[in-house]
């Protein structure tokens, strides 16, 4: 092997699809270099760390058993749909207990990532704690830190003189006490902050554009992602059932003042929320249409209403950007990169980006098999060569992702799958290179 084939790969971030990464890597003997802007694992999930979007009030919109590693399950200890706290602590231990700490440069800024000579990569970062600019040389890049971070900062019309945030930077409930609220965004983020502020606000509204299904977490006191698993059905049966399964549940949300959506259900991510209807349906919340105008403290709204606010809160999502690399590398298309996978730019065979998956009901499983399949390439990558029949789909790069849904023509869903389609393939990958690479057994390394 050539001298850049030996140098190892840089993983970028130690949040959980990092970590995931590293655990694969690990297994299979493909040699890396970790780099984590905070100074221990965990990502956003570590509220501590000064660059989480996390709020005090947080948890998994989905299950414990549906969301968490095969290989390394979450405590019985912890509840049905754990706190961001218990999902901090299972990373943390997840890292310690896969030695993957020391794999890792904490307090590490990667400032750029250029390559050299179409050879290796360059990575250049920053000690935090001491200010000293380093630079490591890389066979690869593996970024993989997530999408969560940079907020979609929507301009207030008109002239308000109130206080305007993101829900990037809402900690606590407190923080409302005796304002008037006005959470924009009906997303579960600002559906979660919508009912924190119940308690604490003089008054809360909810400014929502289009139309939303909610879902309640539990149904017969069971998780609702959980039921329904043994019985599988074609996908439009499904989402039939389901949808009259939903309506049985908890109604139409014009029945509490929301818009209906125009879109079938499981084409947008559903809100695994039925607090706010509750609190709609009890008019603590006032639900609004969207902004059309401030002037001091008053909005006005598209439905005609109009209050004043103290306060207004984007819920409005994240923009994707990766700052340290130059979007060339990324295949950069519009809104978002655009990746076999999600993951592998035809153009640039040593650059893989990772988590940039969404999917109902995908889980960090899902994640982890990604990034088996990611460590797997890139060990063919060093020896046999990777199969003709992956490579080739590589280079094509428009594998259709949607598994026939109609999702969204939305920013933040641009690189939503559909779970079977895209778990079906990497399956497929999988297999394949583990028959290239002859390993029979492909826990054997672990």
């Amino acid at each position: 092997m050539s001298e850049s084939q030996t140098r190892p790969y840089a993983v970028i971030g130690a949040g959980p699809m990092g970590l995931v990464m590293a655990r694969e890597l690990a297994r299979y003997g493909v040699p890396f270099q970790g780099f984590e802007l905070h100074s221990g694992a965990g990502g956003l999930w570590d509220i501590e760390n000064p660059h989480s979007t996390m709020y005090e009030s947080a948890h998994l919109i989905s299950s414990k058993t549906m969301t968490e590693l095969k290989e390394f399950p979450m405590p019985d200890s912890v509840a049905t749909y754990p706190s961001h706290r218990d999902v901090g602590a299972y990373f943390k231990a997840y890292a310690k207990h896969f030695n993957l700490d020391e794999q890792y440069q904490y307090n590490a800024k990667v400032l750029g990532i250029e390559k050299v000579e179409s050879d290796y990569w360059k990575i250049t970062w920053e000690n935090t704690q001491t200010g000293d600019t380093q630079v490591f040389d890389a066979q690869g890049v593996l970024i993989a830190t997530g999408t969560l971070h940079y907020p979609n900062m929507p301009k207030v019309p008109g002239n308000f003189t109130g206080e305007v945030i993101h829900s990037g930077d809402y900690k606590k409930a407190e923080s409302f006490k005796d304002q008037r609220v006005l959470i924009v965004g009906c997303g579960n983020s600002g559906c979660d902050i919508a009912v924190d502020a119940v308690h604490h606000a003089k008054s809360v509204g909810l400014s929502v554009r289009r139309g939303y299904y909610f879902l309640p977490k539990f149904v017969l006191g069971k998780a609702i992602d959980t039921l329904g698993g043994k019985l599988k059905l074609p996908g439009k049966l499904k989402r039939w059932v389901d949808s009259l399964i939903v309506r049985a549940l908890v109604g139409k949300p014009s029945q509490y003042g929301l818009p209906e959506p125009d879109y079938r259900l499981y084409e947008s991510h559903p809100v695994m929320n039925s607090l706010i209807l509750h609190h709609l349906g009890h008019g603590d919340i006032s639900p609004m249409g969207s902004i059309t105008d401030t002037q001091d403290k008053l909005v006005k709204f598209h439905d005609g209403k109009e209050a004043e606010f103290d306060k207004i809160v984007f819920a409005t999502g994240y923009k994707l950007k990766f700052p340290f690399i130059d979007q060339k590398y990324l295949n950069w298309q519009t809104s978002a990169p655009h990746l076999y996978l999600n993951v592998f730019n035809p153009n640039e065979p040593n650059v893989c980006m990772l988590g940039m998956v969404e999917a109902t009901g995908l889980g960090w499983q899902g994640r982890a098999d990604q990034a088996k399949m990611v460590a797997l390439y890139l060990k063919a990558q060093q020896g046999l060569g990777v199969p003709s029949a992956i490579e080739h789909r590589i280079e094509e790069n428009n594998t259709d992702l949607s598994g026939g849904m109609k999702y969204l023509k939305l920013d933040r869903m641009s690189y939503y799958v559909h779970k079977e389609t895209y778990l079906g393939l990497l399956s497929d990958h999988i297999a394949k290179l583990e028959n290239h690479l002859n390993l029979k057994d492909s826990n054997t390394n672990a």
